[in-house]
């Protein structure tokens, strides 16, 4: 037979198992000659046929496993590694452990480097990552001993971990990083890896865990630079433990090959400046423009912040001229930050000019902008203007608003008498979807209760248990003691009642949800 038969043949061949298959009524099973004749050479050739032609990797998939326990084909490692790489590829994950199964049940769980890589990255992309780990390790202990046959690149270990701490599973990655992948000769790390891993330990506030690691760099020939050195000044600055951080920084201006930049000085200088130690923070400063450091706009935002802090206007006033010169652009939290030290230091009508300034440079202030300011006009009860600000904030889309911004308005409304102006603002963070906290709830309460509307009042009570609000002792206390007052120890006795979750006797319709929440101490 010439080549040209044989390959029609096979053609024919591969046709006719194809069709037997996928038609209902056609039984492999039956079919002797196939179980007889069928090999593995010929089997996935079928396989990559129905996936080339059909383009339905499930089919394959289903082929393989029929193939396999009922006509007892013993399938090579590229029948299986083709399954499984067209399987994740559109995303039949399911199925693809299936056929990792049935590799582990055949002792071929040894994967080309590439495909390996593949498949381990499409689970950790789909967030299954025990499937991804266990993968991981099955694939060095089976590498043992085999010359480190198969390398796990640091590409997709990089990717894992980094997976892993995104989805807030620091301790794990820790955990496989320290006990899999440090540990075996067939998973490969670079500084990178090292970093990822630093860097979610020192956002959980572990720093002394992220030093552990930073320490087991150099017996993996990785050497730290400009980021890991900045990961860990931070994580110190987080934790308040900012002349470690300073001393790193000196260890950093000593490291070849590493030299420190306006972000590695700016880190340990916001750290100073958060704790207040605004003498260090500006030594530190001097100290990178000897250097010949240039500062950045958020370099001179952290001092103007600092000093705004602890109410040197002055400084904070110098500091905005030394930022203009050296050509660095305000913005919006520059502005905040000078706008916060004058309204700390009782200089409202400054902070109003800084408000008008922004508006002037189209700069739009941000939800702290407004927080500030109008906390600022309630603590001097001009509490319309602060209401005018709260028409603007309305306005905005793109800022998502906070209890806290409407809070000392409609507290100022409440002891001013206006309860109905209150609710008309409480009515305005529901629209804005700003969702009532226990304190919002508490000033209602009472300012209802000030004006003998005890009925309003149980019924802002009952809303607060029913969307989920913890009351605390102070609202509990608060709304039974004015009841008690006003001739209504019934009402009162049901309030404690149900702020602790028990039955309550009342046939109000918001009782009869029987909400069961405790309270808040």
């Amino acid at each position: 037979m010439s080549k040209s038969q044989h390959g029609s043949v096979s053609i024919w061949f591969l046709k006719v198992i194809c069709t037997l298959y996928v038609r209902p009524n056609a039984s492999l099973k039956k079919t002797h000659f196939l179980r007889n004749n069928l090999s593995p050479d010929s089997a996935f050739r079928v396989i990559r046929y129905m996936d080339y032609n059909w383009k339905d990797p499930k089919l394959a998939f289903g082929f393989l496993e029929y193939s396999r326990s009922v006509l007892n084909v013993v399938h090579g490692i590229e029948s299986y590694e083709f399954v499984l790489r067209s399987l994740c590829q559109v995303g039949g994950l399911e199925l693809a452990k299936l056929v990792l199964e049935l590799m582990r049940g055949d002792g071929l769980l040894v994967l080309d480097k590439s495909l390996l890589g593949f498949v381990i990255t499409s689970f950790v992309n789909a967030g299954e990552f025990e499937v991804a780990k266990e993968l991981v390790i099955d694939y060095t202990r089976s590498s043992v001993g085999n010359n480190g046959v198969g390398v796990v690149s640091f590409l997709v270990i990089n990717r894992f971990l980094s997976s892993l701490v995104k989805s807030d599973r620091v301790d794990e990655a820790v955990a496989f990083f320290e006990n899999v992948v440090l540990r075996s000769q067939c998973c490969l790390v670079d500084s990178y890896s090292f970093n990822i891993v630093i860097s979610g330990l020192c956002k959980a506030r572990e720093v002394d865990k992220a030093f552990g690691i930073f320490n087991k760099m150099k017996n993996f020939d990785c050497l730290p630079d400009s980021v890991t050195y900045n990961t860990l000044m931070n994580g110190c600055c987080r934790v308040g433990k900012v002349d470690k951080a300073h001393k790193l920084l000196r260890e950093v201006c000593r490291v070849d090959g590493c030299s420190a930049d306006v972000v590695t000085f700016t880190s340990v200088i916001s750290g100073y400046c958060k704790v207040g130690q605004m003498e260090e923070a500006l030594n530190l400063y001097n100290n990178m423009i000897d250097r010949g450091i240039r500062p950045n706009t958020i370099t001179f935002n952290v001092i103007i912040d600092g000093f705004g802090k602890i109410g040197d206007m002055g400084s904070v006033l110098n500091m905005y001229g030394k930022m203009l010169t050296f050509g660095c652009t305000p913005d919006v939290i520059t502005f905040t930050s000078i706008l916060d030290g004058h309204c700390r230091v009782g200089e409202l009508h400054q902070g109003l000019k800084i408000w008008d300034e922004m508006n002037r440079r189209n700069l739009y202030p941000n939800i702290y902008t407004f927080s500030i300011l109008i906390n600022s006009l309630c603590k001097e009860s001009r509490f319309s203007e602060a209401r005018d600000l709260l028409r603007q904030l309305k306005k905005r889309g793109d800022i998502v608003a906070k209890a806290f911004i409407y809070n000392p308005v409609i507290d100022g409304f409440c002891k001013a008498g206006n309860v109905d102006e209150a609710n008309v603002i409480f009515k305005e963070m529901e629209e804005k979807r700003c969702k009532p906290d226990k304190l919002t709830f508490t000033i209602l309460i009472i300012g209802h209760c000030a004006k003998g509307r005890m009925v309003e009042a149980i019924s802002l009570f009952d809303k607060m248990l029913i969307v989920g609000c913890a009351p605390d002792l102070v609202t509990v206390n608060s709304l039974a003691s004015r009841l008690l007052k006003a001739g209504m120890p019934k009402e009162a006795y049901e309030i404690r009642k149900a702020a602790l979750g028990m039955p309550v006797t009342r046939r109000d319709a918001s009782y009869n949800k029987n909400v069961d929440i405790p309270v808040a101490v």
